[in-house]
């Protein structure tokens, strides 16, 4: 692991009893106090280096092009859970259907994750600290940390699903060994963070591309009469023409994939900073591998459902047993293209190469998930490692119980606390924040800053939840059941500015002083890469990850605390007291 040595220097400790020589505003230097817990917070902190879990990503380490950014962000979309998403929906209800179900869900996703990837390249924090501070508080986003943390292992499953199908079908492997091998093999590669990662996305991705559209391009230049039978094939139903219940079933369980975002924003919070300079660079890559992600998924839905119905509707009607697993889909068009051993090796190393980079997305993804969760909660900090563990079982038991044969309800039942969540942060940063301007505009994640819970957030996504869900298994009629998700976005959008004018925007910031007399942002409003020196770890942190200690030096000057430290002080000894 290679540590940032550029943002985060480890200085000695100068004075007696361990303390470490401390740095003001001014450049002078006083000796800390030794801090209960000065040992967990140095642990946690030295092992965070790499990939920044519960922090904020400072400028010095943030070395890649915008480019590299987006081309890392949108390898984790390289997933097969897509083509099999489409043709499920495909099959079930029919062609024009299924594709007005993909567009009303692209829009919705699209729309709502803009503000949040945005936020996140500007302020190069994460979705969880940007939850913080939009609505939710400081633990109030620990609820929102465990539906995506669910997000990355249900998706893990499916991939790894996806993948001991190819192993099975090409290599003869027995599917629950296939389940062990998907999770086994990603675990070495997510040991390091955002380097290794990068990496691993830049090289595979054109592989991945060849692979992937080679075989669609030869069906549609090879058997153009495929395309009118796509369009005229009416599902299990065998119903003609547009039906808006079968249309918002469709959206809802494309909605699931809502939470994706999070994902994008693990990536996006390494952006540069946006100058005068680089800014068109700067603004596409943000859209195309922020919301933009859709955009791709959309197109891949479409093309698993086009592909499925190919094979049921050309080849062989009894094919729909298996038309919704990738493997199948391309194996099927690549033996019209080559020999058959040929065919199998590709269709399996797409499926290998796929399953691997989303995977190794999803396993370090859930795992800061749950480590910033745990952290927060306990005041201990496990180390993120535990958590890709644990994660990765979790999937692995829903592997082992065949949730594939389940697919639509999972995604779809679990569409409604994803959208609950993820609509919500997007009103409020949207509504709150820039239009009724009740909402903070710049996102406060530090503890201190914030209160416990926000009201505003927090109920909000619990009630339209709540609903939802209620609406989604038929609490309120099987008429109105396949509107779930309206049901989810509407009440979202609507309850977090209606709530933040009844509580008068109190509950957002529990000081509006951080107590250090140096500007957040530089001169492009981008977060200072000023440095201040941590008296709990002895480390030097960047400004917006700093905050005034409420415990003073020796000889009563003021000494700061970085916000990582902050979060394993379980004394609450260095937290500053609420500002009337």
């Amino acid at each position: 692991m290679s540590h940032d040595v550029e943002s985060t220097q480890l200085l000695e400790p100068t004075a007696a009893g361990g303390a470490a020589a401390v740095s003001s505003p001014s450049g002078t230097a006083t000796a800390g106090t030794a801090t209960t817990g000065n040992a967990a917070a140095l642990s946690a902190t030295k092992e965070s280096l790499e990939d920044y879990t519960l922090r904020f990503a400072p400028r010095s380490y943030r070395k890649w092009s915008a480019g590299v950014v987006a081309t890392s962000a949108l390898g984790g979309i390289a997933y097969l859970a897509d083509f099999s998403i489409g043709a499920n929906i495909g099959i079930a209800y029919g062609t024009v259907n299924a594709i007005f179900g993909i567009l009303v869900a692209a829009v919705i996703i699209f729309a709502t994750g803009f503000p949040l990837a945005y936020y996140a390249a500007r302020y190069n924090i994460d979705l969880d600290l940007i939850t913080r501070g939009s609505g939710f508080g400081y633990y109030g986003s620990v609820v929102t940390n465990v539906i995506f943390a669910t997000f990355t292992f249900i998706f893990f499953a499916l991939e790894g699903s996806i993948m001991a199908q190819g192993l099975e079908l090409g290599l003869g492997i027995p599917q629950w060994l296939g389940y062990a091998a998907s999770t086994l093999i990603i675990i070495p590669l997510v040991i390091y963070g955002m380097n290794t990662l990068a990496k691993l996305q830049v090289w595979t991705t054109p592989l991945w591309l060849l692979l992937m559209v080679v075989p669609v391009g030869y069906l549609l230049v090879s058997h153009p009469e495929s395309i009118d039978g796509f369009f005229a094939y009416t599902g299990e139903s065998g119903a003609g023409g547009t039906n808006l219940a079968s249309v918002m079933l469709a959206a809802g369980v494309c909605l699931s994939l809502m939470a994706q975002i999070a994902e994008q924003i693990d990536y996006l919070r390494f952006m540069p900073p946006k100058t005068a300079q680089n800014k068109g660079a700067w603004w596409r890559a943000v859209i195309l591998a922020g919301p933009g992600w859709v955009i791709f998924g959309a197109i891949k839905q479409v093309v698993g459902m086009f592909i499925a119905i190919y094979l049921i509707a050309t080849l062989d009607p009894a094919a729909s047993v298996h038309a919704n697993e990738p493997v199948h889909q391309f194996l099927g068009v690549y033996q019209e293209m080559m020999p058959a051993w040929l065919a199998m090796s590709l269709a399996v190393a797409l499926v290998v190469i796929s399953q691997i980079k989303i995977n190794v997305t999803n396993a370090y993804s859930g795992s800061l998930a749950w480590t910033n969760s745990f952290t927060r909660v306990t005041k201990t900090y496990p180390g993120r490692m535990v958590f890709v563990v644990v994660n990765l079982v979790i999937a692995l038991i829903l592997m082992e119980a065949n949730m594939f044969d389940f697919l639509s309800t999972i995604l779809g039942f679990y569409a409604n606390c994803a959208m609950a969540w993820v609509v919500t942060v997007a009103s409020d940063i949207a509504i709150n924040k820039y239009l009724l301007k009740i909402s903070p505009k710049v996102p406060e994640f530090r503890r201190g800053m914030l209160y416990a819970v926000n009201p505003v957030g927090f109920v909000s996504m619990l009630v339209s939840a709540g609903v939802s869900i209620a609406v989604f298994f038929g609490a309120f009629g099987a008429a109105i059941q396949p509107y779930s998700p309206i049901f989810a976005v509407g009440l979202a959008l609507v309850l977090p500015p209606v709530l933040a004018l009844l509580t008068r925007g109190r509950y957002y910031l529990r000081r509006a002083d951080d107590g250090i007399d140096l500007p957040m942002f530089d001169g492009d409003g981008n977060p200072s890469d000023q440095k201040l020196l941590c008296h709990v770890t002895g480390l030097e942190f960047e400004r917006p990850d700093m905050i005034r200690s409420a415990q003073d030096g020796p000889d009563g000057g003021p000494q700061y605390v970085s916000s990582l430290a902050l979060s394993t002080d379980k004394t609450g000894e260095l937290v500053l007291p609420a500002q009337k």
